[in-house]
């Protein structure tokens, strides 16, 4: 079996965000990446979280032409020569995100060619994974965010992940003071908890919008509150301020859904910087990559998780390995993907039960994405 031929698809699509009468109109960009093969096979991959436009270009024009007439079979060779194609001084950026969504893409093809699931090739180790839903974001006042959270336990979700931080540090300008930020996630926080009781398991994500003062001010104010995880804390996912903050923060560290080079992640292991390990097969250089991440994990005696959101890529890696645990049902990257995919599974009480469907389980609906490819793309702005 060969590569034919490699395509990628940009696409901005459209979403209303929200719950009950609170909704918002935006959109979130993802780029899809095709594998075709003389066989007839076609494997696809995706990632997200960047500029889709510049994804799409790096594989047309770079990436796609170095894989044409290899075997897709061999991912390690493969995502080797994407490496060292992309990255060959160690810059991460834009390429990681191409080289997931080609890895993808390859497991894919390796799966529907082998006839099994991917979480079967890669180990097969449950059928099913738990599932955390995340759904406190930053346009809801308290109240809408006790509702949704009340909303989303009634569903059958007993793990939930609110956003905090709101983007402080990126909007010093307008002013707003970090600290009256803080204060009010303080405040949201125990509305959350009030909601929905002592049972159910509350994390929260500040996507890297505070500095270690202020996360470590908000870990101490929120201690009461049982918060399973502090999810990226501070900017840039420094290395120096996270080992600081988990030595005195009185709640665990996680980080990693959008850090694109494996030495990243030993380098947080290594400072003890993070009790949970976040990396994310659409964006962390694919299923090849998260596996040697994962193993460098389970070495440091630190947890697997799924953080940055598309769950049903990052559900094969967690069922197929022994280490594997969370996985992050975003509720935004679910409507997205929604609109592009058919088959895909839904959570009951919690879990996600993984398909038996060779490769991914789940295809693209074709004249849906010609359909949404004729949108404009987002030119930096469709980013929910």
């Amino acid at each position: 079996m060969k590569i034919t031929r490699v395509q990628a698809t940009p696409l901005n699509l459209p979403l209303d965000v929200g719950t009950g009468a609170r909704r918002k109109a935006t959109s979130l960009s993802i780029c899809l990446v095709d594998i075709e093969t003389d066989t007839g096979l076609v494997g696809t991959g995706m990632t997200a979280i960047t500029e889709e436009e510049v994804v799409a270009a790096i594989v047309d024009q770079i990436a796609g032409p170095a894989l044409v007439g290899q075997d897709p079979l061999r991912h390690e060779q493969l995502w080797e020569r994407l490496y060292w194609l992309l990255t060959p001084r160690g810059q991460s950026g834009y390429a990681s995100h191409a080289i997931a969504a080609l890895d993808l893409a390859l497991w894919d093809l390796k799966g529907q060619a082998l006839g099994q699931p991917c979480w079967r090739l890669l180990g097969g180790a449950r059928d099913q994974v738990p599932v955390y839903a995340t759904f406190g974001f930053a346009f809801f006042d308290r109240d809408e965010l006790a509702e949704a959270a009340r909303d989303w336990v009634a569903r059958g979700f007993s793990r939930l992940k609110m956003t905090v931080g709101h983007h402080a540090l990126q909007r010093r300008d307008e002013p707003r003071p970090l600290a009256e930020v803080i204060a009010e996630d303080a405040r949201r926080i125990r509305a959350v908890r009030d909601a929905v009781g002592a049972d159910v398991q509350l994390y929260i994500d500040a996507n890297c919008s505070l500095d270690y003062f202020h996360a470590l001010k908000l870990a101490q104010q929120v201690q009461d509150l049982g918060v399973a995880f502090f999810e990226e804390p501070v900017s840039g996912n420094d290395v120096g301020s996270l080992a600081k903050l988990r030595a005195k923060s009185p709640i665990p560290l996680a980080a990693g859904q959008n850090e694109g080079l494996a030495s990243r992640f030993r380098d947080l292991l290594v400072a003890q910087a993070v009790d949970v390990v976040q990396p994310n097969v659409c964006i962390s250089g694919g299923y090849t990559q998260c596996l040697r991440i994962a193993g460098m994990a389970q070495a440091f005696g630190a947890t697997l998780a799924n953080g940055g959101a598309w769950p049903h890529h990052n559900m094969h890696l967690h069922a197929g390995l022994a280490s594997g645990t969370l996985v992050e049902y975003h509720s935004v990257a679910v409507d997205c993907c929604r609109q592009v995919f058919d088959d895909l599974p839904v959570p009951a009480d919690g879990w996600l039960r993984l398909p038996e469907a060779p490769g991914l389980g789940f295809r693209p609906d074709r004249a849906r994405v010609a359909d949404l490819a004729r949108r404009p793309l987002s030119r930096g702005a469709g980013k929910a």
